[in-house]
């Protein structure tokens, strides 16, 4: 190993064994959190919010075999399960926890002795060019990843730029053959027939360019790419396991070996090194949607001359000014888990452009991104609620150039929609919901820099397709019924909430026809609630309620990942009116109180697999998104220290520093947003307002970096599981009367001093005036 990076990572070593207060917060970051089970994060190497996310894959389950779907696939939507015991190679695109997935774009593998030009299977790894491994030899940190392969006694080392992959593989110094393999027909989420088409040209004996075109969550997603190797091969070939029926005049060539010119549906390629009295082979690979050019101009741009040792010492360097964006004092445990949720927090959305500008549109052409940072993988349903509004605190310039993103996708989209769940410039509707809007109304209230009037109409368009999620009953009924849409009763509740954020932003800039519209849309959710049980039920296009309603149950009662109970608390607009709807304050907080204390039993969400035993706190589910904005329910309520118990008991049991830390899909960040703002003793319970709900800080000092020379230190000096109820907030000395701080107030700065307590303050209760927004609040 270079003494560059072996002193660099003997530091690493060491800081192990500093405090928790006296490591930096790039070492605190445990990227190990999350990667068993139902956190479905990837432990490889990336940067902040960079395209590349070149990470090992364990495991080949394909999404559907004659397209029956194939439920173990849903473990591997990040490529990667600790439990297992084989590596399968490093591929360079990953989403980072989510619940269906794509991408595994450009497999490597280094081997040596026999070609075996197949993975072979985790039961049968020899059959294949897999490799056991072991996770004593792993090293995963921000920005770099090291792990054996036992099989073949390679070492692996990764790194990467934005755009760009690095890989470093020491082979031994007695092999036979150094060999890497590509594997172009590798995918997560694949299944026969995913890669359309895939090329590799042999530009030189160490210089690739190439591209493959997949027809997966992404319909048509182009993944060009430049590889260069820093020695020369000295013999190649490929198998195209889809045997093309006609080859032209091809057939005069031996196409399979040493032809400079490979292409197939279904290719992997083979690359022999005589690496002399090195055993080390360094590949940088660029990638672009956009061309074989952008890939190769990305590369040179960001990895170009320079060494593996600069480009990692890049890596974490980046990383540490990301995170330097929170101090903060805990344990061991607490301050790991607080930074790998910042780490997760800035993976996705990515950067979705080439270092010139151009990218590849929703409508397929190409386009320049003129004076802004073009990104994709937006998951929506998801990030609304916690993530993107983090981003208008902690990094409001780049959640700037993701809302003109988002604007540019609506201009390109032939259906006139913002996203919906859009990556790689494809949407793939995944969800429902029309949650791009309540992110263009946040950014809009807290003062980013929008095109209002283009906003604006993209919000109503997009909330007005007729063929979109049964909008078309939708606005002729109040709701979408159940016997057109089987999850109609979430359809209706999100669709209130979204329509709530077009009415107050189009009331805030004057448009007042607009506005009442949409305020009588949010409204809504009062169809879907069943006055006689005080929840949440579906109902037929004749306005019957469905028959055989079982309030627990996930599957088939007209909601989406969520049971009525859960869902029945999805009027983040309208507490107050949610509160009448349920029989009033003391009958609201009972319903509160049953749900967390309630037990759930597992055949109520058997058939969801997004919900799992281990996110599930008495009924409430954490571990899926809906239901994440609940606790803080309480602050509208006679009772709101219950709060404090709750937010502080999901923090102990759904986020914890080991392999199963998170209790479900991080959901790009999602998740993680919710423990940082919880963390903080706040939380966006509906976005588009400028308000954020006190509950409880959970570390005893925070200090959040805001911009512009400006940061907000928050203390809650005796703060613990013992002492977590709130006696009294200050901001610079001034009580905080209110259940909510207002965005001005966090962005103002200063210190927000929090008195902790082992027993409720039960004075310390909050007029309706003093409550948090909510829309017929005095009416």
């Amino acid at each position: 190993m270079n003494k560059t990076l072996c002193l660099s990572l003997c530091l690493l070593a060491g800081a192990a064994t500093l405090s928790a207060q006296q490591r930096s917060a790039v070492d605190q970051v445990n990227p190990i959190i999350g990667t068993n089970k139902m956190g479905h994060v990837f432990p490889g190497a990336c940067v902040p919010h960079g395209i590349v996310a070149l990470s090992p894959d364990t495991d080949t389950i394909p999404h559907n075999i004659d397209g029956v779907y194939q439920p173990r696939a849903y473990e591997y939507c990040a490529g990667y399960q600790h439990k297992d015991s084989t590596i399968v190679g490093f591929s360079h695109t990953h989403f980072s926890g989510t619940g269906h997935s794509d991408l595994g774009d450009i497999l490597i593998m280094p081997t040596t002795g026999a070609l075996k030009l197949n993975p072979g299977t985790a039961t049968d790894p020899d059959a294949g060019y897999r490799s056991r491994f072991s996770h004593d030899t792993e090293i995963a940190t921000p920005g770099y990843y090291e792990v054996m392969l036992d099989d073949y006694g390679v070492k692996a080392q990764l790194t990467a730029t934005e755009r760009t992959g690095v890989h470093r593989y020491t082979y031994p110094a007695d092999a036979d053959t150094s060999r890497i393999i590509l594997d172009m027909n590798h995918a997560i989420y694949n299944y026969d027939g995913k890669v359309l088409w895939a090329s590799v040209q042999v530009v030189n004996d160490s210089t690739l360019v190439g591209y493959r075109i997949t027809n997966g969550w992404a319909r048509a997603n182009y993944t060009y790419f430049a590889m260069k190797f820093s020695k020369p091969f000295n013999n190649y070939g490929y198998i195209d396991h889809k045997k093309p029926k006609y080859m032209g005049h091809l057939a005069k060539f031996k196409p399979n070996r040493n032809f400079p010119d490979i292409q197939g549906r279904q290719i992997v390629c083979y690359f022999d090194f005589d690496l002399g009295n090195d055993p080390t082979l360094d590949i940088k690979v660029g990638l672009s949607a956009v061309s074989t050019e952008g890939a190769m101009k990305n590369l040179e741009a960001e990895a170009g001359n320079k060494t593996f040792e600069q480009i990692a010492a890049e890596a974490r360097a980046k990383w540490a000014k990301e995170l330097n964006v929170i101090e903060a004092e805990g344990s061991d445990d607490q301050l790991a888990m607080l930074y790998t949720s910042l780490y997760h927090t800035l993976i996705n959305p990515s950067v979705y452009m080439d270092v010139d500008g151009q990218y590849r549109g929703l409508d397929q052409n190409i386009h320049k991104a003129e004076g802004f940072t073009n990104y994709t993988i937006f998951s929506l349903w998801d990030t609304y609620r916690a993530l993107m509004p983090l981003y208008n605190i902690i990094n409001r310039k780049r959640n700037t150039d993701m809302v003109e993103s988002m604007l540019k996708h609506y201009e390109q989209s032939i259906h006139h929609a913002l996203p919906v769940w859009s990556h790689m410039g494809n949407e793939n509707f995944c969800m429902i919901g029309y949650h791009a809007v309540p992110v263009l109304a946040d950014a809009i209230t807290k003062g980013i820099k929008v095109d209002k009037p283009l906003a604006l109409e993209a919000m109503v368009s997009s909330s007005t397709i007729p063929y979109y999620g049964n909008l078309k009953e939708y606005m002729e009924l109040g709701y979408v019924p159940f016997d057109k849409n089987p999850t109609g009763a979430s359809n209706t509740l999100e669709y209130a909430f979204d329509d709530w954020t077009i009415y107050n932003t189009a009331k805030n800039m004057g448009k007042t026809e607009i506005a009442d519209t949409y305020k009588k849309r949010a409204l809504n959710y009062r169809n879907t609630f069943d006055k006689n049980l005080g929840l949440a039920r579906a109902r037929y296009s004749d306005g019957t309620w469905k028959k055989d309603f079982h309030p627990l149950g996930t599957h088939g009662e007209g909601f989406l990942e969520g049971n009525s109970w859960n869902y029945s608390f999805y009027v983040p607009q309208d507490v107050e009116g949610l509160k009448a709807y349920m029989g009033g304050d003391k009958r609201f907080i009972q319903k509160l109180d049953s749900l967390f204390t309630m037990y759930l039993p597992d055949e109520f969400f058997a058939e969801t697999e997004d919900v799992t035993r281990e996110g599930i706190l008495g009924n409430y589910v954490h571990g899926n998104e809906v239901s994440q904005h609940i606790p803080y329910l309480y602050a509208w309520t006679s009772e709101p220290w219950k709060t404090q118990y709750w937010v502080r008991e999901i923090m102990n049991k759904m986020y914890q520093n080991n392999i199963d830390g998170l209790c479900g899909n991080d959901d790009c960040g999602q998740m993680s947003a919710w423990y940082i703002f919880t963390a903080m003793g706040f939380y966006p319970v509906a976005p588009g307002t400028d308000q954020y709900v006190i509950g409880a800080p959970y570390l005893p000092y925070m200090k959040v970096n805001l911009g512009d020379g400006k940061s907000l230190t928050i203390r809650a000096d005796k703060v613990s599981d013992k002492n977590r109820y709130v006696q009294s907030v200050t901001l610079n000395g001034e009580p905080i009367k209110t259940a909510y701080l207002t965005h001005n107030q966090i962005m103002g700065g200063g210190e927000l001093n929090f008195v902790m307590g082992p027993k409720p303050n039960k004075k310390r209760t909050f007029t309706p005036e003093q409550q948090p927004y909510s829309l017929t609040q005095g009416e």
